[in-house]
């Protein structure tokens, strides 16, 4: 018994070592992180919800999760999704912290170009 375990054995050493075509794997590295530039935002980062309302007009979504608020307003252009969230210690007027845009079609749109977009197509400047 003892034989038939040493030549099991010896055979899966051995077929580990075959030159097949066995690729190793890949040492995955972490995507980089992404950063975001805020330029040509400025009419947007840091607003409460009416300031983006009277920028953007009426927004087509409103979701409130937690401390967290979403608005979400779209032209034929773009969607841009803005959140909302109170200062630091959760007391006060919620504003912009952060804002996700895309295309119509979800492809990727720049986020200050989409905020000019929005804002021309309701006749804002």
């Amino acid at each position: 018994m003892k034989g038939i375990i040493t030549a099991c054995c010896a055979g899966i050493l051995v077929a580990g070592c075959s030159s097949g075509n066995i690729i190793p794997p890949r040492a995955e590295q972490p995507p980089p992180r992404q950063t975001y530039s805020t330029a040509g935002l400025e009419r947007v980062m840091g607003k409460d919800a009416d300031q983006l309302e009277r920028l953007f007009g009426r927004p087509i979504a409103d979701v409130t999760e937690g401390y967290g608020r979403k608005l979400q307003f779209g032209s034929a252009i773009c969607v841009l999704d803005a959140y909302l969230y109170p200062p630091d210690g959760g007391h006060g007027q919620p504003t912009v912290r952060y804002i996700d845009t895309r295309q119509r079609d979800g492809s990727p749109i720049d986020r200050a170009s989409c905020v000019a977009a929005l804002t021309h197509s309701k006749g804002r400047r």
